[in-house]
């Protein structure tokens, strides 16, 4: 089973060279809660931007370059739709992290999406897909918590897929 985990702006950017456009610690402790256990697909250039592997988590990193590696052993890395279908059809939650290309790729595999909804707009040049109300159902919102560093609101927002 596939699921989402993504933070967007009101005009659904996610992001700018490479990196998020905003700082919400807040927000990255719902995402280490929502994946710590659990695999995390991701592509390269996502891969790159974490900077490190992340504890507690089997990483999946698509990457269309066949000499890409990674030497650790809580990474794999592949390069074919084929070789994700088994996280598609796992009973398990898997989580997609990004980036732009990989949410484009994957969207129409996932039944449920994890949205941090920032009630703002920035400039960015990586985009999430838009939500169509047709396929996705919104069944919760929370209002984010207040960062003291942070003047940013936001909703934790969970979707889920009503119709391929």
């Amino acid at each position: 089973m596939l699921s989402i985990v993504v933070a967007k702006a009101k005009n659904n950017i996610i992001g700018k060279d490479n990196k998020l456009v905003w700082k919400l610690p807040a927000d990255l402790q719902h995402f280490k809660e929502l994946t710590t256990g659990h695999t995390i697909i991701m592509g390269r250039k996502t891969f790159e931007s974490l900077g490190r592997v992340l504890p507690n988590r089997k990483h999946i990193v698509f990457s269309q370059n066949p000499e890409f590696k990674v030497k650790d052993e809580q990474v794999s890395v592949v390069h074919s739709m084929l070789e994700i279908q088994e996280y598609i059809e796992e009973e398990k939650e898997n989580f997609v992290i990004g980036g732009a290309m990989i949410y484009g790729l994957l969207m129409p595999y996932v039944t449920k999406m994890y949205v941090t909804e920032i009630k703002e707009e920035f400039e960015g040049d990586s985009f999430f897909p838009r939500i169509d109300p047709e396929i996705w159902k919104e069944t919760s919102r929370e209002k984010g918590p207040k960062d003291e560093n942070s003047r940013l609101e936001y909703d934790y927002v969970t979707y889920e897929k009503i119709k391929s």
